[in-house]
This record gives structure tokens, C-alpha cells and sequence, in this order.
């Protein structure tokens, strides 16, 4: 269960000196620090799930959700989330793994996601093609549809037959919210 600092202060209230209790809870392994004031009581809960609580708002994207729907064939040890924005990049280590957050266009964040649920956790994550177009806005300009070829299936190594069974009325409904020459080429593509 994730805890905050303040919910932990409220329930250790009767002790002398809550936050020294709370870095001996850590050091004991009875609590597990997510991020600055915010904690874990479960050394197993799965990383992917604590994703969007670490920083937010956020849903799990880009390399995750590729690999996570079998789009790539690498398994990703870092939680890559988007997020909307910020500005700016962030990255998060702890017990349950790495996180990475990085912006997408403010239009484009609220389309695309769905809602997993695992036990008493629940996170947001990008759908397949959301994912894509999250990657293809996040990778350098490409200009022509044989580029954008070689960078889906060569350097990406998005499986074709994976790539041929996503939806392409919603892949052309994602791509003008980015307002990215990229992704304009990749609309062109569909």
C-alpha cells in the first residue's frame, strides 16, 4: 500500500519522534521509500503498478508499452512513463526498479489509455498504438515513409505482423494531436 508522509505522521502520531520511526520503518524493511515523502509497505507490489504515483500525471508508455504489449522484441528493465507539461525529463530509482518520465504534447496526453489492474493496485497505460505514437514523437525528425520504414522495423524492431494487427483508425485519429513532422510522415504512412 502506498503511504505519504502525512498519512504515516497521522498514524505515528504517539511516538516521540515520528520521522525517526519512520527512517528506522525504512531501514527495517517495514517501509520502502518511493520518491521524497512517499512510501510503500509491500517489498513485492509490482514496480510497474507504482509508476504514476511516483510523478504524475502519468501513464506507463513509450519502450514499456511497446515491450509490454509484445510490439518489441526487448524486455525493458526501466518504467518509461509520459507525462504532460513538465518540461523536462525525470528519472526515479528505488527498491521496485527505474522510472523514467518524459513529456508529450498536452493535446495528445488524455487519448489512448486504459486502466490495468492488478490486486489492490491499479495504473494507467498507454495502448498499443498510443504507444507508438508516444515513441515517434519522442525520436528525431524523419521526413520520408522510407525513413519512418527503417526506424519502425529496423531500429525499433517493431514486429510487422504486430504492427499490421494495431488500430489504424485510431493510430490517424492520435497522430495531428502531436504536431510533429514525424508523425505527420507516419500518418502519411497509414
Amino acid at each position: 500500500m502506498i503511504k505519504t508522509s502525512t498519512m504515516l505522521l497521522d498514524e505515528l502520531a504517539a511516538y516521540q519522534d515520528p520521522f525517526g520511526k519512520i527512517r528506522r520503518m525504512c531501514q527495517a524493511g517495514e517501509l520502502y521509500p518511493l520518491t521524497r515523502g512517499l512510501y510503500e509497505t509491500d517489498a513485492n507490489a509490482p514496480g510497474f503498478m507504482l509508476a504514476a504515483a511516483i510523478y504524475g500525471p502519468s501513464y506507463l508508455s513509450f519502450e514499456y508499452a511497446l515491450s509490454f504489449y509484445d510490439l518489441i522484441p526487448e524486455r525493458v528493465f526501466t518504467y518509461t512513463s509520459a507525462t504532460r507539461g513538465k518540461g523536462k525529463k525525470k528519472t526515479y530509482e528505488n527498491h521496485f526498479g527505474r522510472y523514467s518520465y518524459a513529456d508529450i504534447p498536452v493535446a495528445a496526453f488524455p487519448y489512448g489509455t486504459e486502466i490495468l489492474q492488478q490486486g489492490d493496485y491499479a495504473c494507467a497505460i498507454a495502448t498499443p498504438e498510443k504507444a507508438v505514437c508516444d515513441k515517434l514523437y519522442q525520436i528525431r525528425s524523419v521526413h520520408s515513409i522510407k525513413a519512418l520504414k527503417t526506424l519502425l522495423f529496423e531500429d525499433l524492431r517493431i514486429d510487422p505482423e504486430q504492427f499490421a494487427s494495431l488500430d489504424q483508425k485510431l493510430l490517424t485519429e492520435l497522430c495531428p494531436l502531436y504536431h510533429s513532422s514525424t508523425l505527420d510522415v507516419f500518418n502519411r504512412y497509414l
